[in-house]
């Protein structure tokens, strides 16, 4: 590795460590689960900028603007996540208490599933397209299906961030959430970018059938 890659290399993790850190306290100034959903569609704002290559910004000051825009709307999205989430746990123990509904256990699986894997496009779909409200994660569904090797990439790098930061935790306010964010928006954009190839293709072919 020459000094000029170990000089980048250095700059993105001292990066997303400093986004790391702005994470976790605008999440603390927005009243802890107020400030969690803009805080991390601001996080993965920052993130997406970086990987298209945009670096020429303040990362204070672009942070603050997406954490002050989407407040509201993330707020919408956090309120569906933490009802969804109550919804499921409440479902999940009634079912597994009541012998007489235990075959409703393949359903709840399903719809548990369903719920984690939109949640992992959910940021960076947000992030990426300017839909309607609930169009997103309509979006983040439809890409979670139809990108099978991204979302068992990003569920892989999960559970690899999760292990290695219980054996380094003073990693964790410094990684634990903008390390995942950077390699599932990357990962997002390759689904994203076979996607759009593919609607081109099946336009340019419907316009040269139309002719």
């Amino acid at each position: 590795m020459n000094w000029e890659n170990f000089s980048t290399l250095a700059y993105k993790i001292m990066t997303l460590a400093y986004i790391n850190l702005l994470w976790i306290l605008f999440s603390i100034v927005g009243l802890g689960i107020f400030g969690l959903f803009p805080a991390t569609t601001a996080m993965y704002a920052i993130t997406r900028k970086l990987i298209i290559g945009e670096t020429n910004f303040k990362i204070f000051s672009v942070f603050w603007g997406y954490f002050r825009k989407d407040f509201l709307k993330a707020n919408g999205f956090g309120v569906i996540i933490v009802i969804t989430v109550y919804i499921l746990y409440l479902d999940f123990m009634f079912v597994i208490q009541k012998n007489d509904f235990q075959f409703l256990l393949p359903i709840f699986l399903f719809i548990l599933i369903a719920f984690i894997v939109t949640l992992i496009f959910l940021f960076p779909v947000y992030t990426h397209f300017n839909l309607r409200f609930f169009h997103y994660i309509k979006q983040s569904f439809f890409i979670a299906i139809t990108s099978p090797v991204e979302l068992m990439a990003i569920s892989a790098s999960a559970i690899v961030i999760y292990f290695l930061l219980t054996l380094f935790p003073g990693a964790i306010p410094l990684f634990s959430g903008s390390v995942f964010a950077y390699i599932s928006t990357f990962l997002s954009f390759r689904a994203f970018e076979r996607i759009e190839k593919k609607k081109n293709t099946q336009l340019l072919k419907s316009t040269n059938e139309f002719r």
